[in-house]
């Protein structure tokens, strides 16, 4: 089965959404909750709910909340999502009312730290599958398909949101702590999001640009493109090589271009996210 191909597997897909949610709980029920913070998303509003009501449990809230919205990924999104994500909600919530353990982390900013970090490592990990875990994770990949709108980016101002509704409920210092652990899960999850699909896109600027593209194709097995561009202050025609490598590559591309021609220009710059042959398949919920 070829790697990219993997991707859309059942079993890949159940791995990474029990592994993440096995995570994301833990970081919900063993830090956040015994230090009496909340998080964002679905699952702080169903520990809010929690705190407030002192009745079910805070998995249990969390299931309650989701029904409406995974009929929303039904009509959004596709019926495999839902069925992934249905499963996704299963499972965070039988894994944060059955832990029964605690991470003795008792200072709020080493918790805020810990928390965070656990929590957006799991969510990050249940991203990386075509479900997710329920929730407001349904809500961010319907904004992201449709809209382009950034997931974590999505998730920190729902929270803020949320935490204002906090205000009355809990205390000052543990709802600042919370918007710190949110901002913090947010940020590894755009993290996750990008890891092993970060590219650099490379422009090469030189007067030996086929002995360039030569070299990259067979020493790095890497495809270019010429962009033909005119020098501003000559006048004349020239073909800017465009083309794509790892982090690991871009060393050996420079080395390539310089040791050709010294007086080239490279320029690099980060990418999101790069699709197609030879690197990432695109997801398909």
């Amino acid at each position: 089965m070829k790697l990219q191909n993997i991707s859309y597997s059942v079993p890949w897909n159940l791995f990474l959404i029990t592994l993440g949610s096995i995570i994301l709980g833990i970081g919900l029920k063993a830090i956040i909750i015994p230090n009496g913070m909340i998080t964002g998303g679905f699952s702080g509003a169903g520990i809010l709910l929690y705190y407030y009501t002192q009745s079910l449990t805070p998995g249990i809230w969390y299931f309650i909340l989701n029904i409406p919205v995974i009929i929303l990924g039904w009509v959004f999104i596709s019926k495999r999502f839902l069925l992934y994500s249905l499963y996704g909600a299963i499972i965070l919530t039988l894994v944060i009312d059955f832990i029964w353990f605690e991470i003795p982390v008792k200072d709020l900013v080493l918790a805020s730290l810990a928390g965070g970090a656990i929590i957006g490592a799991g969510a990050g990990i249940i991203f990386r599958s075509l479900g997710s875990a329920g929730g407001n994770d349904i809500i961010s990949v319907i904004l992201n398909q449709k809209f382009g709108i950034r997931i974590g980016t999505y998730n920190f101002g729902f929270n803020f949101v949320l935490f204002l509704f906090s205000f009355g409920t809990l205390a000052t210092d543990l709802i600042l702590y919370s918007m710190a652990t949110s901002y913090i899960t947010s940020q590894v999850i755009e993290y996750f999001m990008t890891l092993f699909n970060q590219r650099k896109m490379i422009f090469i600027i030189s007067n030996n640009p086929r002995q360039i593209t030569d070299e990259i194709m067979k020493k790095l097995k890497r495809g270019a493109t010429f962009l033909k561009g005119e020098g501003a202050y000559s006048g004349r025609q020239k073909d800017v090589i465009l083309t794509i490598a790892n982090t690991f590559q871009i060393k050996r591309i420079e080395e390539i271009v310089f040791a050709i021609d010294p007086d080239a220009f490279l320029i690099t710059e980060n990418t999101f996210n790069v699709l197609g042959k030879g690197f990432s398949k695109r997801k398909v919920y």
